[in-house]
């Protein structure tokens, strides 16, 4: 069974979003910034869960 399965977001974005956040320690909420310029609006709360 895969760890992505029903989940909202591309498995993409849900990596590169746990990526940036190890790597470099960005916050939740500049990381929910950064995706929004991309153009990939999420809250930071979805970013933790």
């Amino acid at each position: 069974m895969s760890l992505f399965k029903r989940r909202r977001f591309p498995v993409e974005i849900i990596l590169l979003c746990v990526r940036w956040y190890c790597k470099y320690g960005i916050s939740y909420r500049d990381l929910a910034e950064m995706m929004s310029e991309s153009g990939v609006a999420v809250d930071p709360s979805t970013i933790f869960r």
